[in-house]
C-alpha cells in the first residue's frame, strides 16, 4: 500500500549476505506475482468457458491490478530497499507512491467485489443474481474498483493533502546526513491515515467477512438439506448408498468449503491487517514505528498480489485445467471432457423456495464408473465458484 518510511533506513546496517538474501526473496515475490497474474489473464482470454463466468471478469481485472503492482511498484521499492537510497527524484517519488496507493487499493476492492458476486450467486435465488449482476452493474463495479482509489491516491498525494501539518518532519527524514542518502518518504497526517485506511481496507474487509460468512452458512445449509433428503428414504439416484459414504461425502464438502474460506480470509488478513492497523496507529504515537517494521508490513501486503492468483484461480478446477493446457502447450489430455462424461439430474426438490438438484455423474473410463452426488445451485455461476 503506501510506501511509508520511518525515521531511519530499513536496511541501514545490513551486510552483503543479508542484502543478497533480501534481494533473492523480493525477486521471487515479484516473479511469482508477474507469472501468476499473467497466467490468469491468458487463461481467461484463451478459454471460452472461463469467459462465460461473470466472476472471472473481476478475477481478470484483479490480476491486471496485481500485475501492475508487481511491475510498476515493487521493483522501485526493492531498488530503494537494497541500495538504501532513492535516485529517481522527488516528482517520480510522488508518482510511484500514488501508483502504489492506487493499485493496491484497486486490488483490495476487487477482492471485495468478488466476495459480493459470490454472495449473490450462492446465497440468493438465480433470478436475483441475474437481476443484481447485470453486465452494466459489473462494468460499474469494475469501474469503481479503479476510480475510487484515485480519490485517495493521485488527488491528495499530488496536492500534498497527506502532508499537511507534518511537512517539516517529512523534510527532516528525506535526507540522511550520516550516509548522505535520499529517501522516498511518504508520511500521512491523522485525517488522511483514517480516511485512506477506512476506504482501502476496513470497509472492504467488513463486507468480505459478512459475504463469506453468509456463503459458508449457506453451504452448510445445503449439505444439511441433502442429508435430510437422503434420510427420508428416497435415494436420489435410484441406488442405495451406505450411510458412512454419505456422511463422509457431506463432511468432506463442508470441510472443503470451510478450508477454502478460511484460506482466503486468512491470507487477506495476514497480508494487509498489520499494515493498516499500523497505518492508523503511527500518526497518533508521533510516528515512532520503526522503519524495519514498516518495511516488513509493506512487503507483506505486496505478497498478497502474488497470492491472489493461487487463491482465486488455482483453487478452481476450470482454471487449473486451463493452466495445464497453456503450460503443456495444448495437450489434449487436459481438454474439457465432452463425450466421456454425462450428467443426469435424477431428482429435484424445493426447499425454502429454492430449487436444488441432486446430480448423478457417470464417467465411463475403462472398466469403472464413478458416482458423485452434489448439491447444485441452479445458477451456472455458482457451479464454477471456488468461493
Amino acid at each position: 500500500m503506501e510506501a511509508i518510511d520511518a525515521n531511519v533506513s530499513s536496511t541501514e546496517g545490513f551486510g552483503v549476505a543479508e542484502k543478497i538474501a533480501l534481494l533473492t526473496f523480493i525477486s521471487a515475490v515479484i516473479l511469482m506475482a508477474i507469472l501468476g497474474n499473467l497466467l490468469v489473464m491468458v487463461a481467461v482470454c484463451r478459454d471460452r468457458q472461463l469467459r462465460k463466468i461473470k466472476t472471472n471478469y473481476f478475477i481478470v481485472s484483479l490480476a491486471f491490478a496485481d500485475l501492475l503492482v508487481s511491475v510498476l511498484v515493487m521493483p522501485f521499492g526493492a531498488i530503494e530497499l537494497v541500495q538504501d537510497n532513492w535516485i529517481y527524484g522527488k516528482m517520480f517519488c510522488l508518482v510511484r507512491t500514488s501508483l502504489d496507493v492506487l493499485l493496491t487499493t484497486a486490488s483490495i476492492l476487487h477482492l471485495c467485489c468478488i466476495s459480493l458476486d459470490r454472495y449473490y450467486a450462492i446465497c440468493c435465488q438465480p433470478l436475483v443474481y441475474r437481476n443484481k449482476m447485470t453486465p452494466m452493474r459489473i462494468a460499474l463495479m469494475l469501474g469503481g474498483c479503479w476510480v475510487i482509489p484515485t480519490f485517495i491516491s493521485f488527488l491528495p498525494i499530488m496536492q500534498g493533502w497527506n502532508s499537511i501539518g507534518i511537512v517539516d518532519l517529512i523534510q527532516k527524514r528525506q535526507f540522511n546526513k550520516v550516509s548522505n542518502s535520499t529517501y522516498c518518504i511518504f508520511m500521512v497526517n491523522k485525517p488522511y491515515a483514517i480516511t485512506c485506511s477506512v476506504v482501502a481496507f476496513y470497509i472492504p474487509f467488513l463486507l468480505m467477512v459478512l459475504a463469506y460468512y453468509r456463503i459458508y452458512v449457506t453451504a452448510r445449509e445445503h449439505a444439511h438439506q441433502i442429508r435430510i433428503l437422503q434420510r427420508a428414504g428416497a435415494p436420489t439416484d435410484g441406488r442405495p448408498h451406505h450411510p458412512d459414504q454419505q456422511s463422509t461425502h457431506r463432511m468432506k464438502t463442508e470441510t472443503k468449503a470451510a478450508k477454502t474460506l478460511c484460506i482466503i480470509m486468512g491470507c487477506f488478513c495476514l497480508c494487509w491487517a498489520p499494515f493498516f492497523i499500523t497505518n492508523i496507529i503511527d500518526p497518533f504515537i508521533n510516528y515512532t514505528v520503526p522503519g524495519q517494521l514498516w518495511t516488513a508490513f509493506l512487503w507483506l501486503g505486496y505478497i498478497n498480489s502474488g497470492l491472489n492468483p493461487f487463491l482465486y484461480a488455482f483453487l478452481n478446477k476450470s482454471f487449473r485445467r486451463a493452466f495445464l493446457i497453456i503450460l503443456c502447450c495444448g495437450d489434449e489430455r487436459y481438454r474439457r471432457p465432452s463425450i466421456l462424461g454425462q450428467t443426469v439430474p435424477c431428482s429435484t426438490t424445493t426447499i425454502n423456495g429454492s430449487t436444488h438438484v441432486l446430480r448423478y455423474t457417470v464417467l465411463y473410463n475403462g472398466h469403472h464408473q464413478e458416482h458423485d452426488k452434489l448439491p447444485i445451485h441452479n445458477d451456472p455461476e455458482s457451479q464454477e465458484s471456488c468461493f
